[in-house]
Parts: structure tokens; sequence; C-alpha cells
């Protein structure tokens, strides 16, 4: 006899099926008790998610997850992609299943649907004021949320490091034997010289004014990428784009975007 009851998911352990797991093992313990008691199992439901501000969406696929784990799954289907304007009213997506699997992952969703679509919503803004500057590439830093920032592409020495290397030049050569790009943070310009002397790959400005970074750039005549971090400001990031920086690192984007306002309603239910 075959079964008409879905299988389970097969458990993975990396990248988003992992995140989403854990972030419903988080907020929901042992089981989601208000919903087991209070809403039928064989009552069945569909949801639209609503945006109640304006801003930029974000955040889909960890939301479908969240319904595809959540057990009995639901079916989510997303009727605005990702990186898509939203304005307020907009229905990002409708979810169809159990109405107790609807309710238990609506937390859950809506958490990475809003955090996500608030830092998509503030990067677009800073997007938007650097569009005139070609040369500038706009970057995110690791000032993030525990747990969702899985993959580090280069090794970035810190003040700290360099302080315990003795200096710039010996820890970028100690970086060396990781075999990825080096990056180093410098405060000065003596400690660029050292930075380009021990032929650093990236170079990390630090709090430098606009007519420092103007002659990092004369000085290092593109030996390495320059990249200018250090409360970025949008009136910041435009004066360091305009020094002519290749990057432009800002920790707001991650540790200071106010969640987009979103909500789930039930739209109506079955059995």
């Amino acid at each position: 006899m075959v079964s008409s009851k879905p299988e389970r998911p097969a458990q993975r352990t990396t990248g988003i099926f992992e995140i989403v797991a854990t972030a419903l093992r988080e907020d929901l313990g042992a089981n989601d008790v208000t919903t087991r008691y209070v809403v039928d199992a064989d009552l069945m439901g569909e949801a639209v998610i609503v945006a109640k501000s304006d801003g930029i969406l974000s955040g889909a696929k960890a939301a479908a997850q969240v319904f595809r784990i959540t057990w009995p799954p639901c079916e989510y289907a997303a009727t605005i992609p990702d990186g898509t304007r939203l304005h307020r009213g907009d229905v990002a997506a409708k979810v169809v299943g159990p109405l107790a699997s609807i309710l238990t992952g609506e937390r859950t969703a809506l958490n990475f649907l809003q955090r996500l679509s608030g830092v998509a919503t503030l990067t677009r803004r800073y997007a938007d004021a650097l569009a005139p500057y070609k040369h500038v590439t706009l970057l995110d830093t690791r000032k993030t949320t525990p747990g969702l920032r899985y993959l580090e592409r280069a090794i970035l020495i810190k003040d700290n490091h360099v302080a315990a290397a003795g200096g710039v030049g010996e820890a970028v050569r100690r970086a060396r034997g990781a075999r990825l790009p080096v990056e180093v943070e410098v405060d000065t310009l003596a400690q660029l010289d050292e930075a380009l002397d021990a032929a650093a790959e990236i170079v990390l400005l630090d709090n430098m004014s606009p007519d420092d970074m103007r002659r990092a750039v004369e000085k290092t005549a593109g030996r390495a990428l320059l990249e200018a971090s250090g409360g970025m400001t949008l009136e910041g990031a435009v004066a360091a784009a305009k020094a002519g920086v290749d990057r432009i690192s800002v920790g707001a984007l991650t540790h200071s975007a106010p969640a987009l306002d979103m909500s789930l309603e039930v739209t109506r239910t079955w059995r």
C-alpha cells in the first residue's frame, strides 16, 4: 500500500535549510503549543503575505523553506520576485496548506522576509546614491546577525591582527599561508605604504578623511584595490566614491537596516 502522506524532507546540514531549521527550533522549541491546542488539525487554509510599507523584497527562498519543512508542509507561491520594489498593500506571496502549519511557520517566515527586505531596501538607497560612480563597488561587512552569514570570501586582517603580528607588512606575509586573497586594514598613509610593499591585494582604508582617501588613491596607483570603511553614511559613501576608491563597505546595511513591515493574513479556510 502506498501512503498518501507526504514524506518529510531529507535532512541537510548546510546552507539555507539549516539556517531555517535552526530559526524554527529557536522560535517554537518542541512545538507550537498555541496552534496545537487551538487549531483543528484537519483545517486547511490559504493566506497572503502583504507589504505594509514600501521597500525592496528579499527573503522569498528562506520564507518558502520555512513552509516546506514545517510539518505538514505548505505550498509557498511567490507572486513578486526578490529584488522587486514593493508598495504598501502589495501581495508578495500566497501560502496554501494545513492552517496549523501556516500559523506555525508565520512568524519565522515573516522574520526572514522583514529582516532581509529591510537590508535590501537600505542597500538600494546606497546603490542609488552611488550609481553615478561606475568605478565603485558597494559591499556589506561581517557585522551581521549571527547565523545568517556562512560564506567568507577573503582573509581580512584587522587592526588587532596587525598589532599582534607586529606590523602591517608582517601580518600580510603571515596571511599568505592561507592561499586566499589578502585584505589588510590600515589607519594611516604610512601603513598603506607597508601594505603595498607587502603586495596586499586589497587595502581597507579605515575611517580616513576624503582628502586622505584621495592621497591613498594617488599613492596606490592601481597596485591594489582600495576599500573605504568606517561610519559610512550616504553622504560619506558618496564622498569616498568621489575620492576614487574601488570599494565602499557599509556595516549599516546589515547592522542598522530597519525591518520592512509585512504581515500574513489568512484569506480563507476549509476542511
